[in-house]
């Protein structure tokens, strides 16, 4: 479930159920990879951002072992543009399969420096596996 979130949680303490409605937030390492993975336009050291927010796979239930999740996308950003949407889950950039937002960055950082006009991401969207292309805007 993305931030933001309610989740019902019910409890049998002293022989009797409670019921709860919880508001789900950001973890830690959520924080951290939004910080690894900005929103759109260069960053300070120069490589493109794509307008992701993103975290491992293993630390979002139900998302499997595998790969990055998607948990934000700024509507007005590259991925979004190229249909990637909240939930889905990126297996490879490059190429190169990733775990971490860090690795995305890295990845994403490897294609840039080397010319490439874009990046092709496999990724997992609503049980299908596909390749999205996102370009790089160059100044």
């Amino acid at each position: 479930m993305a931030p933001g979130a309610t989740a019902k949680l019910t409890v049998w303490r002293k022989g009797e159920e409670k019921s709860f409605s919880l508001a789900l937030s950001e973890s830690p390492k959520d924080r951290e990879a939004n910080a690894a993975a900005p929103k759109s336009g260069p960053t300070d050291d120069g490589l493109p951002k794509l307008g992701l927010t993103l975290a491992p796979a293993g630390e979002v239930a139900g998302s499997g072992s595998e790969g990055v999740v998607v948990m934000e996308v700024d509507p007005n950003g590259p991925a979004a543009e190229r249909g990637m949407k909240t939930g889905d889950i990126i297996l490879d950039v490059g190429g190169k399969k990733v775990a971490t937002a860090a690795e995305v960055r890295d990845a994403i950082g490897d294609a840039y420096k080397n010319g490439k006009r874009a990046v092709l991401m496999r990724l997992k969207s609503d049980n299908v596996t596909k390749f999205v292309a996102i370009p790089f805007a160059r100044a």
